[in-house]
Protein backbone atom coordinates (compact mmCIF):
# COMPACT_ATOMS: atom_id res chain seq x y z
CA UNK A 1 0.00 0.00 0.00
CA UNK A 2 1.55 3.38 -0.77
CA UNK A 3 2.37 6.19 1.44
CA UNK A 4 0.48 9.33 1.44
CA UNK A 5 2.12 12.78 1.36
CA UNK A 6 0.42 16.48 1.86
CA UNK A 7 2.43 17.63 -1.17
CA UNK A 8 1.87 21.79 -0.85
CA UNK A 9 -0.36 23.41 1.17
CA UNK A 10 -1.63 27.26 0.82
CA UNK A 11 -3.87 29.67 2.21
CA UNK A 12 -5.94 33.08 1.16
CA UNK A 13 -7.86 35.11 3.33
CA UNK A 14 -10.14 37.83 1.87
CA UNK A 15 -8.72 41.56 1.62
CA UNK A 16 -10.90 43.47 4.33
CA UNK A 17 -9.42 43.47 8.30
CA UNK A 18 -12.28 43.86 9.92
CA UNK A 19 -11.28 42.29 13.46
CA UNK A 20 -11.85 45.73 15.37
CA UNK A 21 -14.61 46.68 13.84
CA UNK A 22 -16.62 43.49 15.01
CA UNK A 23 -15.03 43.80 17.97
CA UNK A 24 -16.57 47.63 18.83
CA UNK A 25 -20.01 46.34 17.43
CA UNK A 26 -20.15 43.24 19.23
CA UNK A 27 -19.32 44.89 22.63
CA UNK A 28 -22.20 48.16 21.78
CA UNK A 29 -24.56 44.74 21.19
CA UNK A 30 -24.06 43.69 24.84
CA UNK A 31 -26.58 43.60 27.24
CA UNK A 32 -26.02 46.87 29.73
CA UNK A 33 -22.50 47.98 31.10
CA UNK A 34 -21.99 44.66 33.48
CA UNK A 35 -22.32 42.78 30.14
CA UNK A 36 -20.04 45.31 28.24
CA UNK A 37 -17.34 45.23 30.81
CA UNK A 38 -17.35 41.41 30.69
CA UNK A 39 -17.39 41.16 26.62
CA UNK A 40 -14.51 43.90 27.32
CA UNK A 41 -12.20 41.11 29.49
CA UNK A 42 -12.61 38.36 27.13
CA UNK A 43 -11.83 40.51 24.03
CA UNK A 44 -8.79 41.33 25.92
CA UNK A 45 -8.04 37.45 26.66
CA UNK A 46 -8.73 36.30 23.08
CA UNK A 47 -4.95 36.98 22.10
CA UNK A 48 -6.65 37.98 18.31
CA UNK A 49 -5.09 40.67 16.48
CA UNK A 50 -6.41 40.85 12.74
CA UNK A 51 -9.24 38.91 11.66
CA UNK A 52 -10.59 38.93 7.40
CA UNK A 53 -13.82 39.07 5.72
CA UNK A 54 -15.38 39.25 2.44
CA UNK A 55 -17.68 41.97 3.61
CA UNK A 56 -16.65 45.42 2.69
CA UNK A 57 -14.10 47.40 4.72
CA UNK A 58 -15.37 48.25 8.14
CA UNK A 59 -17.59 51.02 9.02
CA UNK A 60 -16.57 53.47 11.19
CA UNK A 61 -16.65 52.27 14.80
CA UNK A 62 -19.95 53.65 16.59
CA UNK A 63 -21.84 54.37 13.90
CA UNK A 64 -24.13 51.26 14.38
CA UNK A 65 -23.62 48.84 11.25
CA UNK A 66 -20.50 46.76 10.92
CA UNK A 67 -19.46 46.37 7.08
CA UNK A 68 -23.13 47.51 5.58
CA UNK A 69 -24.32 44.09 6.26
CA UNK A 70 -25.33 44.51 10.28
CA UNK A 71 -26.78 47.26 11.55
CA UNK A 72 -27.75 47.53 15.22
CA UNK A 73 -31.81 47.99 15.70
CA UNK A 74 -32.60 46.10 12.47
CA UNK A 75 -33.14 42.73 11.53
CA UNK A 76 -29.98 40.75 10.72
CA UNK A 77 -29.51 39.45 7.15
CA UNK A 78 -31.99 36.31 5.62
CA UNK A 79 -30.37 32.91 5.33
CA UNK A 80 -31.02 33.56 1.44
CA UNK A 81 -29.02 36.68 1.57
CA UNK A 82 -26.28 35.15 3.40
CA UNK A 83 -26.66 32.00 1.05
CA UNK A 84 -26.55 34.53 -1.90
CA UNK A 85 -23.46 36.47 -0.57
CA UNK A 86 -21.53 32.95 -0.64
CA UNK A 87 -22.34 32.03 -4.13
CA UNK A 88 -21.07 35.16 -4.89
CA UNK A 89 -17.73 35.44 -2.68
CA UNK A 90 -16.76 31.70 -2.46
CA UNK A 91 -15.23 31.12 -5.95
CA UNK A 92 -12.59 34.09 -5.42
CA UNK A 93 -11.38 33.47 -2.11
CA UNK A 94 -10.74 29.79 -3.60
CA UNK A 95 -8.86 31.05 -6.52
CA UNK A 96 -6.46 33.17 -4.69
CA UNK A 97 -5.55 30.24 -2.83
CA UNK A 98 -5.75 27.79 -5.85
CA UNK A 99 -3.43 30.64 -7.03
CA UNK A 100 -0.31 30.06 -4.28
CA UNK A 101 -0.98 26.68 -5.03
CA UNK A 102 0.33 26.85 -8.46
CA UNK A 103 -2.73 24.88 -9.41
CA UNK A 104 -2.91 25.85 -13.36
CA UNK A 105 0.34 23.61 -13.94
CA UNK A 106 -1.50 21.13 -12.14
CA UNK A 107 -5.10 21.11 -13.04
CA UNK A 108 -5.04 18.13 -15.73
CA UNK A 109 -3.11 16.06 -13.33
CA UNK A 110 -5.79 16.23 -10.52
CA UNK A 111 -7.92 13.13 -10.78
CA UNK A 112 -9.96 13.84 -7.39
CA UNK A 113 -11.30 17.03 -5.69
CA UNK A 114 -12.57 17.08 -1.74
CA UNK A 115 -13.97 20.25 -0.51
CA UNK A 116 -15.01 21.26 2.93
CA UNK A 117 -17.33 23.80 4.08
CA UNK A 118 -19.93 24.40 6.77
CA UNK A 119 -20.77 27.81 6.03
CA UNK A 120 -22.47 27.96 2.11
CA UNK A 121 -24.27 25.35 0.37
CA UNK A 122 -25.20 26.27 -3.27
CA UNK A 123 -26.38 23.87 -5.76
CA UNK A 124 -24.64 23.38 -8.84
CA UNK A 125 -22.02 23.50 -5.64
CA UNK A 126 -18.72 25.59 -5.69
CA UNK A 127 -16.97 22.16 -6.23
CA UNK A 128 -18.37 22.36 -9.43
CA UNK A 129 -17.55 26.15 -9.86
CA UNK A 130 -13.95 24.93 -9.11
CA UNK A 131 -13.86 22.66 -12.14
CA UNK A 132 -15.16 24.95 -14.49
CA UNK A 133 -13.13 28.01 -13.00
CA UNK A 134 -9.69 25.87 -13.26
CA UNK A 135 -9.65 23.80 -15.74
CA UNK A 136 -9.85 20.94 -13.67
CA UNK A 137 -10.77 17.45 -15.57
CA UNK A 138 -14.31 17.16 -16.95
CA UNK A 139 -14.10 13.81 -15.07
CA UNK A 140 -12.61 14.77 -11.77
CA UNK A 141 -14.02 12.49 -8.73
CA UNK A 142 -15.88 15.52 -6.59
CA UNK A 143 -16.67 14.53 -2.63
CA UNK A 144 -17.74 17.22 -0.35
CA UNK A 145 -17.83 17.01 3.24
CA UNK A 146 -20.43 19.48 4.71
CA UNK A 147 -21.24 21.07 8.17
CA UNK A 148 -18.42 18.79 10.14
CA UNK A 149 -17.47 22.38 11.84
CA UNK A 150 -14.24 23.19 12.20
CA UNK A 151 -12.90 19.31 12.10
CA UNK A 152 -14.17 19.04 8.98
CA UNK A 153 -10.18 19.59 7.08
CA UNK A 154 -8.65 16.15 8.78
CA UNK A 155 -11.96 14.82 7.69
CA UNK A 156 -11.43 16.05 4.10
CA UNK A 157 -7.64 15.01 4.59
CA UNK A 158 -8.94 11.37 5.78
CA UNK A 159 -10.57 10.86 2.72
CA UNK A 160 -7.56 11.91 0.71
CA UNK A 161 -5.64 9.28 1.97
CA UNK A 162 -8.06 6.93 1.91
CA UNK A 163 -8.03 7.79 -1.71
CA UNK A 164 -4.77 7.73 -2.11
CA UNK A 165 -3.63 4.21 -0.58
CA UNK A 166 -6.78 2.96 -2.92
CA UNK A 167 -5.39 4.67 -6.53
CA UNK A 168 -1.74 4.89 -6.07
CA UNK A 169 -1.70 7.49 -9.52
CA UNK A 170 -4.63 9.92 -7.71
CA UNK A 171 -3.91 13.23 -7.16
CA UNK A 172 -6.67 14.97 -4.76
CA UNK A 173 -7.20 18.36 -4.23
CA UNK A 174 -8.29 19.11 -1.10
CA UNK A 175 -9.88 22.99 -0.65
CA UNK A 176 -11.38 23.67 2.80
CA UNK A 177 -13.47 27.43 2.08
CA UNK A 178 -15.30 29.21 5.33
CA UNK A 179 -17.13 32.41 5.16
CA UNK A 180 -17.88 32.55 8.52
CA UNK A 181 -18.41 36.08 9.06
CA UNK A 182 -22.22 35.81 7.09
CA UNK A 183 -23.64 33.98 10.33
CA UNK A 184 -22.95 36.42 13.02
CA UNK A 185 -26.25 36.81 14.96
CA UNK A 186 -28.59 39.60 16.55
CA UNK A 187 -27.96 38.61 19.73
CA UNK A 188 -26.83 40.41 23.18
CA UNK A 189 -25.81 36.93 25.15
CA UNK A 190 -22.23 36.72 25.80
CA UNK A 191 -21.68 33.26 24.17
CA UNK A 192 -23.19 34.58 21.09
CA UNK A 193 -21.44 37.28 20.65
CA UNK A 194 -17.95 35.48 21.41
CA UNK A 195 -18.44 35.25 17.02
CA UNK A 196 -17.88 38.19 16.83
CA UNK A 197 -14.89 37.78 18.73
CA UNK A 198 -13.71 35.07 17.19
CA UNK A 199 -14.68 33.86 13.82
CA UNK A 200 -13.00 34.52 10.35
CA UNK A 201 -13.01 33.96 6.72
CA UNK A 202 -10.03 31.79 4.95
CA UNK A 203 -9.50 29.15 2.38
CA UNK A 204 -6.72 26.88 2.15
CA UNK A 205 -5.77 24.54 -0.58
CA UNK A 206 -3.92 21.47 -0.78
CA UNK A 207 -2.30 18.52 -2.69
CA UNK A 208 -2.45 15.00 -1.39
CA UNK A 209 -0.69 12.29 -3.79
CA UNK A 210 2.00 9.28 -2.96
CA UNK A 211 4.57 11.62 -4.50
CA UNK A 212 7.39 11.43 -1.29
CA UNK A 213 7.30 15.66 -0.94
CA UNK A 214 5.90 17.24 2.11
CA UNK A 215 4.03 16.05 5.05
CA UNK A 216 3.62 11.98 5.31
CA UNK A 217 0.60 11.20 6.56
CA UNK A 218 0.53 7.98 8.78
CA UNK A 219 -2.90 7.14 10.15
CA UNK A 220 -6.16 9.30 11.67
CA UNK A 221 -8.55 8.96 14.83
CA UNK A 222 -11.78 9.94 15.54
CA UNK A 223 -13.73 10.35 19.37
CA UNK A 224 -17.23 11.29 19.90
CA UNK A 225 -16.53 12.48 23.17
CA UNK A 226 -19.73 11.20 25.53
CA UNK A 227 -22.25 13.46 27.16
CA UNK A 228 -21.18 16.80 25.32
CA UNK A 229 -23.99 16.46 22.56
CA UNK A 230 -24.30 19.82 22.79
CA UNK A 231 -21.54 22.14 23.69
CA UNK A 232 -20.71 22.75 20.06
CA UNK A 233 -24.10 22.86 17.76
CA UNK A 234 -24.53 24.27 13.94
CA UNK A 235 -28.23 24.42 13.18
CA UNK A 236 -29.64 26.27 9.94
CA UNK A 237 -31.83 29.26 11.08
CA UNK A 238 -33.89 31.80 9.53
CA UNK A 239 -31.22 34.50 9.56
CA UNK A 240 -28.36 32.31 8.85
CA UNK A 241 -26.52 29.41 11.13
CA UNK A 242 -26.90 29.57 14.66
CA UNK A 243 -23.69 28.08 16.50
CA UNK A 244 -23.46 26.81 19.79
CA UNK A 245 -20.46 27.82 21.49
CA UNK A 246 -20.67 26.42 25.34
CA UNK A 247 -18.05 27.87 27.77
CA UNK A 248 -17.41 24.23 29.38
CA UNK A 249 -15.81 23.52 25.66
CA UNK A 250 -12.40 23.71 27.07
CA UNK A 251 -12.97 22.17 30.60
CA UNK A 252 -14.67 18.85 28.63
CA UNK A 253 -11.43 18.97 26.45
CA UNK A 254 -8.96 19.26 28.92
CA UNK A 255 -10.62 15.70 30.89
CA UNK A 256 -10.99 13.89 27.63
CA UNK A 257 -7.65 14.26 26.03
CA UNK A 258 -5.44 12.42 28.31
CA UNK A 259 -8.19 9.13 28.28
CA UNK A 260 -7.97 9.69 24.55
CA UNK A 261 -4.09 10.29 24.15
CA UNK A 262 -2.62 6.59 23.65
CA UNK A 263 -5.51 5.46 21.15
CA UNK A 264 -4.94 9.26 19.06
CA UNK A 265 -1.03 9.00 18.79
CA UNK A 266 -1.13 4.64 18.22
CA UNK A 267 0.15 4.30 20.79
CA UNK A 268 3.08 6.82 21.60
CA UNK A 269 2.84 9.59 24.29
CA UNK A 270 2.22 13.28 23.81
CA UNK A 271 6.05 13.56 24.86
CA UNK A 272 7.12 11.84 21.80
CA UNK A 273 5.57 14.39 19.41
CA UNK A 274 7.64 17.36 18.22
CA UNK A 275 4.62 18.98 16.28
CA UNK A 276 0.95 20.31 17.44
CA UNK A 277 -1.13 21.34 14.83
CA UNK A 278 -4.11 21.81 16.84
CA UNK A 279 -7.07 24.02 15.40
CA UNK A 280 -6.95 27.45 17.55
CA UNK A 281 -10.68 27.55 18.20
CA UNK A 282 -9.96 30.45 20.52
CA UNK A 283 -7.19 30.68 23.18
CA UNK A 284 -8.97 28.91 25.87
CA UNK A 285 -9.19 25.33 24.08
CA UNK A 286 -5.00 25.99 23.20
CA UNK A 287 -5.07 26.06 26.40
CA UNK A 288 -7.30 23.47 27.47
CA UNK A 289 -5.04 21.24 24.97
CA UNK A 290 -2.12 22.24 26.23
CA UNK A 291 -2.58 21.74 29.81
CA UNK A 292 -4.52 17.64 28.60
CA UNK A 293 -2.00 16.56 27.42
CA UNK A 294 0.73 18.26 29.24
CA UNK A 295 2.74 19.67 26.22
CA UNK A 296 5.96 21.31 26.71
CA UNK A 297 5.81 24.92 26.58
CA UNK A 298 5.76 27.20 22.83
CA UNK A 299 4.99 23.50 21.91
CA UNK A 300 1.47 25.13 20.31
CA UNK A 301 2.95 28.39 19.08
CA UNK A 302 2.50 27.64 15.14
CA UNK A 303 -1.29 27.77 16.53
CA UNK A 304 -1.66 30.53 18.51
CA UNK A 305 0.19 32.48 15.80
CA UNK A 306 -2.43 31.53 13.17
CA UNK A 307 -5.17 32.71 15.97
CA UNK A 308 -3.43 36.10 16.77
CA UNK A 309 -2.86 36.86 12.71
CA UNK A 310 -5.84 35.08 11.14
CA UNK A 311 -9.19 34.62 14.11
CA UNK A 312 -10.52 30.85 13.98
CA UNK A 313 -11.91 30.55 10.34
CA UNK A 314 -13.54 27.15 10.90
CA UNK A 315 -11.88 24.25 8.88
CA UNK A 316 -9.15 26.32 6.78
CA UNK A 317 -7.23 26.80 10.19
CA UNK A 318 -6.06 23.81 10.92
CA UNK A 319 -4.63 23.84 7.74
CA UNK A 320 -3.06 27.29 8.51
CA UNK A 321 -1.03 25.16 10.80
CA UNK A 322 -0.24 22.46 9.08
CA UNK A 323 1.14 24.99 6.06
CA UNK A 324 3.58 26.80 8.58
CA UNK A 325 5.20 23.51 9.36
CA UNK A 326 5.60 22.25 6.03
CA UNK A 327 7.19 25.49 5.52
CA UNK A 328 9.25 25.94 8.70
CA UNK A 329 9.82 21.76 10.22
CA UNK A 330 12.59 20.26 10.45
CA UNK A 331 13.40 16.84 8.94
CA UNK A 332 12.58 13.50 10.91
CA UNK A 333 9.80 15.16 13.21
CA UNK A 334 6.74 13.64 14.12
CA UNK A 335 3.49 15.17 14.73
CA UNK A 336 -0.11 15.28 15.15
CA UNK A 337 -3.18 17.61 13.81
CA UNK A 338 -5.88 17.82 15.81
CA UNK A 339 -9.10 19.53 15.59
CA UNK A 340 -12.42 20.07 17.43
CA UNK A 341 -16.11 20.18 16.14
CA UNK A 342 -20.26 19.76 16.58
CA UNK A 343 -20.86 16.84 19.26
CA UNK A 344 -18.24 17.52 21.15
CA UNK A 345 -15.73 15.23 19.00
CA UNK A 346 -12.25 15.09 17.98
CA UNK A 347 -10.40 14.13 14.97
CA UNK A 348 -6.54 13.69 14.53
CA UNK A 349 -4.05 13.11 12.14
CA UNK A 350 -0.31 11.48 12.74
CA UNK A 351 1.64 12.95 10.22
CA UNK A 352 5.76 13.30 9.73
CA UNK A 353 8.55 15.33 8.06
CA UNK A 354 10.90 14.12 5.27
Amino acid sequence: MPQVFINRIATAVPRHEVHGAFRAFAAAQADGERGRAAFGRMAARADIARRYSVLEAAEPEGSGTVCGFYRAGAAFPSTRTRMARYEQEAPTLADAAFARLGLEAEAPRVTHLVLATCTGFVAPGLDRRLVERHGLPRHVERSMVGFMGCQAAINALKLAWHIVRSEPRARVLVCCLELCTLHLQDTDALEQLLCFLLFADGCAAAIVSAEPTGLRVEGFRSVVIPEAGEMITWRIGDDGFDMTLSGMVPFTLAHALPDWQAEMLDGASAAEVDLWAVHPGGRTILDAVEHGLALRQGALAESRAVLRDYGNMSSATVMFVLAAMLRNAAPRQRGCALAFGPGLSAEAMRFSTG
